[in-house]
Order: C-alpha cells, then structure tokens, then sequence
C-alpha cells in the first residue's frame, strides 16, 4: 500500500502497488554464491524486498516513474548487482476507461548511478 499520485484522493486513501525487481549481478558473483551455497555470498533478495517496501511506504510520490527510479537507487547501492530492471505496477490508476494495469519500467546501470 503507497500513497503515491498526483490526485489528493490518491495519497489521501492511497492504492497497491506491485513492484518487479530484476537484477544483474556482476561477473563471478552468481558463480560465488552457486559454488558456496551461502547466503553471505549471494544477493539477500529479502534485503531488496524491504529496500522495494520502504520505497512504496515511504515519501509520497507524483509519478511512479520517480518511484521506479527511486527503487532502482536504492537496489543498486549494492556493488555486486551491475544493472537492475524496475517495473512499477499500479493496477488501480485513475483512469476514465477499462484497464488491467498501469506499468512504467526503468532500466538502470550501475556506472549510471
């Protein structure tokens, strides 16, 4: 649940939203982790859930685009992840037609930080 929008009812009721992580790690890194099978030598994704859960919870927002933004910062605080994709659902958006689902999705690389 986010409170993120630019209508007042938006960030006053706020609405869910479903946020897709996909990240790419750094060469040897998935390698390390397969050879070891220790947690310590992977990315903890429970550790980027709660990165992508504060982002939602935080701040409110205008746009999802900035909060895609903002997710795809903070997942790449990690040295290890050299590129990560950030997909943004809002399946309640208040649009005057029949929709499924809103989406917007950054790509962002580490060097681009």
């Amino acid at each position: 649940m986010g409170y993120h929008g630019v209508f007042e009812h938006e960030r006053r009721n706020g609405q869910e939203f479903v946020v897709d992580v996909r990240m790419h790690l750094q060469p040897g890194v998935l390698e390390a982790a397969a050879a070891t099978d220790r947690i310590a030598d992977a990315v903890d994704y429970s550790h980027v859930a709660t990165q992508v859960l504060a982002a939602i919870t935080g701040e409110p927002l205008n746009l999802i685009e900035t909060l895609a933004d903002r997710i795809a910062t903070s997942v790449l605080a990690d040295p290890r992840i050299s590129c990560v994709d950030i997909t943004v659902h809002k399946p309640q958006a208040p649009l005057a037609m029949v929709f499924t689902d809103v989406t917007v999705s950054v790509c962002r690389h580490q060097e681009h930080r």
